[in-house]
């Protein structure tokens, strides 16, 4: 194996594009700083996005072929795979389903090098029922085969290393948290509750909006901001939504990215994710490292929510929303501003990329056989 002495790996994700989306800023920041801490690693995936330092972009085969097209083949991405490998990188596959989330498993068997696998969250019970039909054809036929060939997979939280033994996978788990960047500015809250991210069913913002109906009346002043791409006309569905319950101050934009996005955060009073369920939930870290404060459903594996006394950790459901939103509003803004500030000293404490890299790294040492396993690899 050639390079022995520096860590080389390949972060293979099948698509970056859309800016809104986990992995297009997970994957990316963690093979940054896996970068700056002096390994070789690059982000490998297909699209449009252009690439950069540290990411290849590769054309997608059959794109206008009926059926082949959904499985996001590229002949390009296979090859260069096949060359990182030959060279003794690591192959670190990201989501499932697709073609590039099961053939790098056996080019990495080919070559001997280990192949490492994240779900992104795709094995939860509630993201395995959209198109269950169809991922258990892939499941059966590819996907099981793929994982079963990692060395090591990886989960984002404790719920998530759940969800994999639950699909019967016996490699060792290295359970670390998606890091997330600690922005520069102090917050600004104005009396806004705000909901970020992609705009689908499962993010429960149907549950948000009702919540807020019954809550709205007694706080005059706020207003309820939701942000973010629509999927499968959701958003259209969520108006309608609003003018049926005639609920007033509620507004609806598209996705805000880079400074934009970090701005709506410094200016919310409190941020709300009522999910159905999370891997990680990366919009909860995003917020507080924003330092506002944040309500998120037990959907998202947020517990240190109340530990760090920086949020509400609550139940699912439009009664447990309302709770938690009357509750929100009615303290202090002292109060809310002094939460803010425990959960962005908690961001930088626990979830620092250098922290979180250093910690995969390890893991990718253990896998090469160079060192003890790690305390956060579960066998």
């Amino acid at each position: 194996m050639e390079n022995e002495s520096k860590l080389i790996c390949r972060q293979i994700v099948a698509s970056i594009d859309e800016e809104a989306a986990g992995p297009s800023y997970s994957v990316v920041s963690l093979s940054r700083a896996l970068n700056v801490l002096g390994a070789d690693s690059k982000v490998m995936a297909i699209g449009r996005r252009r690439p950069e330092s540290g990411l290849e972009i590769f054309k997608q085969d059959w794109a206008s072929v009926p059926g082949a097209g959904r499985l996001m083949f590229s002949a390009s991405l296979m090859c260069a795979l096949e060359q990182a490998a030959s060279t003794g990188a690591i192959l670190h596959g990201h989501g499932l389903w697709l073609i590039p989330n099961i053939q790098p498993a056996r080019i990495a068997a080919r070559h001997g090098v280990p192949f490492l696998a994240s779900p992104r969250g795709m094995l939860s019970p509630e993201a395995l029922a959209f198109s269950s039909k169809r991922k258990k054809i892939v499941w059966a036929l590819a996907q099981y085969r793929a994982l079963e060939f990692a060395i090591c997979l990886h989960a984002t939280s404790v719920s998530e290393y759940e969800d994999i033994r639950r699909m019967s996978l016996r490699a060792p788990v290295a359970v670390i948290p998606n890091g997330v960047d600690i922005p520069d500015g102090e917050p600004s809250p104005t009396c806004t509750i705000l909901h970020l991210g992609r705009i689908h069913p499962k993010k429960g913002i149907d549950r948000l909006i009702e919540a807020w109906s019954r809550v709205a009346v007694g706080f005059p002043d706020w207003q309820l901001r939701i942000v973010g791409p629509s999927e499968i006309g959701y958003r259209e569905a969520l108006e309608a939504q609003v003018a049926r319950l005639a609920v007033p101050r509620v507004s609806f934009d598209d996705g805000l990215f880079g400074q934009a996005k970090w701005s709506a955060y410094r200016r919310a009073g409190v941020f709300v994710l009522p999910t159905l369920n999370e891997n990680f939930g990366l919009v909860v870290a995003e917020a507080l490292a924003a330092a506002t404060p944040v309500i998120s459903t037990k959907g998202a594996p947020w517990p240190g929510l109340v530990e760090e006394r920086c949020g509400w950790w609550i139940d699912q459901g439009v009664d447990a929303l309302e709770a938690a939103l009357r509750q929100a509003l009615a303290i202090s803004s002292e109060e809310r501003l002094a939460m803010g500030k425990r959960g962005r000293d908690w961001m930088r404490r626990d979830f620092g990329w250098d922290g979180i890299a250093d910690r995969m790294a390890a893991t990718y040492a253990w896998c090469l056989g160079k060192g003890e396993r790690p305390e956060w690899v579960v066998q």
